[in-house]
């Protein structure tokens, strides 16, 4: 079994809402996949596939000749999708959903143009252990090394989340792989791009050592935490304005549920992101 791990998306989960975080990281509850969510999934694909090929054909109409495939590879891994999110393959409603994720594709094209870039890397896993002893582990969707070292670290979000919290939960993201990318390489990312492919904005952020050092004690203080209420099973609920579209609503207290038996904690795998990580 892997050590278990503090992700950026279930640390923000503890964040807003410890009831949520044991739903998802303790008792591993499933959630319905949305086709937003689903949608984001394929346009990660496709955009790491671009950048798989030489840089003068990553041009717009060879990108969203990707989407059909992607789509069907993610079939291919998780069938049930089809049947969940629509009437079989013959839906109108699916075709409508493709051209969405091709015009998300587009979207990118009007943020940067790929034939100039080289990743270094795209759909990263990255992993360190702070000097506390608190492993952090995510994903990061691309990473950028200037020839003169400098590191930039790119996120892609295809999600409709209100913008003022979908950008805070975004930067608190963005700062956890920073803060990995700092412990792994001794170098401060010099930018944090988010880009923004519905709203075709870029979003770009530099971080700097002092702020990362106080994330750093962010993290800690969030695992202490967890760890606290992994030992006495008090995940409390936190109401707020997200409450709307959380899966879970029956089985919180605040909305007059009751949740399962507490599993116990052997410790959570909390390092493993979702589809609606991945569209936010």
């Amino acid at each position: 079994m892997r050590r278990p791990a503090l992700s950026p998306s279930r640390a923000s989960d503890f964040k807003q809402c410890p009831l949520l975080y044991r739903f998802r990281a303790v008792d591993r509850l499933p959630e319905k996949a949305t086709r937003a969510q689903v949608r984001g999934t394929v346009v990660h694909s496709v955009l790491e596939r671009l950048f798989g090929m030489p840089a003068q054909e990553r041009v717009p109409d060879t990108a969203k000749s990707l989407v059909e495939p992607s789509w069907a590879d993610l079939l291919t891994e998780r069938p049930e999708l089809l049947a969940e999110m629509f009437d079989g393959a013959d839906d109108p409603d699916l075709a409508e959903w493709l051209e969405s994720a091709k015009s998300l594709v587009d979207g990118y094209f009007l943020l940067e143009d790929p034939r100039r870039l080289e990743p270094e890397a795209c759909e990263q896993l990255v992993e360190t252990e702070l000097p506390s002893g608190v492993l952090l582990r995510g994903y990061i969707d691309r990473i950028d090394v200037a020839p003169t070292g400098e590191i930039r670290v790119v996120d892609y979000k295809t999600g409709a989340a209100p913008r003022e919290i979908g950008e805070a939960k975004a930067l608190f993201q963005m700062k956890f792989y920073a803060l990995v990318l700092w412990r792994l390489r001794g170098v401060v990312p010099r930018q944090l791009l988010l880009m923004y492919l519905a709203d075709r904005q870029n979003l770009a952020y530099t971080p700097d050592e002092g702020e990362l050092l106080r994330f750093e004690r962010t993290l800690d203080a969030i695992w202490q935490a967890i760890l606290r209420a992994g030992r006495t099973g008090d995940f409390r609920p936190n109401p707020g304005k997200l409450c709307a579209f959380c899966d879970h609503q029956a089985l919180c207290p605040s909305f007059g549920g009751t949740p399962p038996a507490y599993p116990g904690w052997p410790e959570p795998d909390a390092g493993t992101e979702t589809m609606a990580d991945r569209a936010d």
